[in-house]
């Protein structure tokens, strides 16, 4: 290993291969490797100038007569051994390793003859870029949270395989938290996956230029999240004006709807903040623009809501049918996601489409100005864009390619480039700060207005479980704007009692979450078209309604009553999102982000914190109406009857249908 101490940055050469470790904020390394002569310059998620650090470099000759080198940052220590093995310690203390096991040249604990290496590098046939497998040792008894998105009932990672890649509901934002102290930022947004194995860890880009991550130490996962959004960005403030409810349904066809639902609202002397127009209300994918004969003047609309107090926002895909005004225009231009091989198709829902290129700066330049003309100038205040992952046909990723590069090697960054072509221009447009809604997100949307909310996932308990262990891991991926659809999206029953059972358990969750929206596809779908053309807003179906009052007076009566739990909450939600854009805390938070010297809030993953101070035990079966809760240390109240708990213990509660379990810290 050819070591060298380059201005405070320890760089490595061997077998071809250029290593750079340097300080990248408090107690935090980055960590980089590269197969060509030089780096690419991207610094992907870390957008934010890093705190000013004074690293140590030392190169020394101690490991086995062979050369090795360390760098300190603070807290944190990364070694580089003479076959470029890298440990890392936390106060002296080795808390992650590289895995390796094959021969080094001297005799030492990684020389096996398996032939196994820590980075490995194999050129991607017919292109240039590398595919790269990492390898790190497992360590026992740790567990592994964060890296976004995935639809399962694991909150703990460990022994999990992990897609990264964006589909409808899984979000790939690869920031881990682990119980040792420390966090970890995969900074590369190819395609591929990660292993949190047993034997070992495995982080695999299938195509790449170079290795790029990023290691923080902290106490507490607090302050491992204030480190990580110090370096990638934190969420703005969030607007007072939203924090109530959103209210949405598949879907308002045409704007005398939605203005009889807010004139309802209103009647029934509940204040909606925001209002959402859904897909289908335009006249064919890729206009971007209302179909006038059911939005003949959406400007008067938008007047009407506004003085309401109501915010609008309308549905943007970022799919062009063949059959759009801008698809020929915008392919002339090459500013449409290109295929390797066959026709040029990319999306096939309800037309023959191609999705826009957002890494292209032409792409956003000119969607932008095509929505701003046709929405934002008529008053519109938001956009939600949906299918951003983006939702391919066929999630074939080696066949689709963006301006600069193949999806394989930066897919995983189009949700965050799609909200940019809105995020970019809104937030010197108005005053106020941008809040957009999107299906997907990537390390460091948190810092483009985005609201993430958890796709399309079914309405059955199982999947309301599910949502819980998404939030929370999103969360502390530094996601803090994170929703779900309100009883789950799909519904082929509105009138089942067992349903609106799960709605209202769903629905007392939203109440003590970042964003309260009501929304989802409710069938059963016989509500005849409003015309039979094939294309604009009268052809295709709606669901069945979903305001509060559309499932029976019982049930109305149990959301208008959480409904002004939350507005009572206003002041206390606020703070909570001032907190999220001061230091990234999520506003839904695992129990060991509170208490994160309690062992058991480390297993639990059935009951969380809303902010500090309200703890929150949802229902996740049919039929339940009482449950166990632990409680951590000190004196908790229980927010139904006033009775005073002591910590320490769990305890054993009533959940009637009207109650779902929280208790306020005292």
């Amino acid at each position: 290993m050819d070591f060298r101490n380059e201005n405070g940055v320890l760089t490595a050469r061997r077998n071809g291969e250029t290593l750079r470790i340097e300080a990248w904020g408090k107690d935090s390394l980055r960590v980089r490797a590269t197969m060509f002569s030089k780096f690419t310059g991207n610094d992907w998620a870390l957008t934010e100038r890093p705190e000013q650090a004074s690293p140590v470099v030392e190169i020394t000759g101690e490991e086995y007569g062979e050369p090795s080198a360390c760098i300190t940052n603070g807290r944190i220590k990364a070694t580089v051994n003479f076959a470029g093995v890298i440990t890392f310690y936390r106060d002296g203390v080795q808390f992650l390793r590289e895995y390796y096991r094959s021969y080094g040249g001297t005799l030492s604990k990684e020389s096996r003859c398996l032939k196994v290496i820590n980075r490995e590098w194999k050129g991607v046939i017919g292109g240039s870029d590398f595919s790269l497998n990492l390898k790190f040792e497992s360590n026992d008894g740790e567990k592994i949270f964060g890296m976004g998105q995935y639809q399962q009932s694991y909150m703990d990672l460990k022994g999990c395989v992990l897609e990264l890649a964006q589909r409808n509901s899984q979000i790939s934002v690869p920031f881990s938290v682990s119980n040792l102290g420390y966090g970890m930022l995969w900074n590369n947004p190819a395609v591929g996956s990660v292993t949190f194995g047993r034997n070992y860890t495995e982080w695999i880009a299938r195509s790449t230029k170079e290795m790029d991550y990023w290691i923080t130490v902290a106490d507490a996962p607090k302050q491992i999240l204030a480190n990580y959004t110090g370096v990638t960005g934190r969420s703005p403030m969030f607007p007072e004006d939203r924090m109530g409810l959103w209210q949405c349904k598949l879907r308002y066809r045409t704007q005398d709807e939605v203005l009889s639902v807010a004139r309802q609202y209103q009647k029934e002397g509940i204040k909606i903040d925001l209002i959402v127009i859904d897909f289908f209300h335009w006249t064919v994918q890729g206009d971007w623009k209302f179909d006038e004969k059911y939005w003949p003047d959406p400007k008067a609309m938008v007047d009407e809501l506004h003085s309401m107090g109501i915010k609008v926002i309308v549905s943007v895909w970022p799919s062009v049918d063949r059959k759009s005004e801008n698809f020929y225009p915008m392919m002339e231009k090459g500013l449409l996601i290109r295929t390797e091989r066959g026709a040029q198709q990319t999306y096939d829902y309800q037309g023959d489409c191609v999705e826009i290129d957002p890494f292209n700066p032409e792409t956003r330049e000119y969607v932008w100005e095509v929505c701003k003309r046709n929405y934002y100038d008529l008053g519109i205040d938001a956009f939600w864009l949906d299918n951003s992952e983006p939702d391919y046909g066929v999630y074939d990723f080696e066949h689709y390619r963006y301006m600069d590069a193949p999806a394989l090697s930066c897919s995983n960054m189009y949700p965050q480039m799609y909200s940019r072509v809105f995020y970019d221009k809104m937030k010197d447009l108005r005053d106020g700060n941008v809040v957009n809604l999107l299906r997907c997100a990537w390390a460091g949307s948190q810092k483009y207005g985005n609201v993430v909310w958890s796709g399309d996932v079914p309405s059955t308990f199982e999947a309301f479980y599910d949502q819980l262990q998404c939030g929370l891991n999103m969360g502390l991926a530094g996601i803090a704007w994170w929703t779900t659809d309100i009883g789950g999206f799909m519904t082929d029953d509105v009138n089942d009692p067992d349903f609106r059972q799960l709605l209202i358990r769903w629905y007392q969750f939203a109440v003590y979450s970042a964003v309260f929206r009501m929304h989802g596809d409710r069938g059963p779908y016989d509500i005849p078209a409003l015309d039979d053309r094939d294309w604009g807003g009268g052809y295709l179906h709606t669901g069945q309604p979903n305001e509060l009052w559309s499932y029976g007076e019982d049930n109305y009566k149990i959301m208008k009553k959480y409904y002004d739990i939350r507005i009572s909450m206003h002041d206390y939600i606020r703070d909570l999102y001032r907190e999220a854009s001061e230091n990234g805390s999520p506003l839904i938070r695992t129990m060991f982000y509170e208490f994160p010297e309690d062992k058991t809030c480390w297993e639990l993953q059935d009951q969380y914190m809303f902010g500090s101070r309200y703890l929150a035990a949802p229902i996740f079966a049919l039929n339940q109406f009482e449950r166990d809760v632990y409680l951590p240390a000190g004196n908790w109240k229980l927010t139904s009857d006033g009775s005073v708990y002591e910590g320490g213990q769990t305890v054993h509660v009533a959940a009637p249908i009207d109650y779902m379990p929280v208790f306020e810290k005292m």
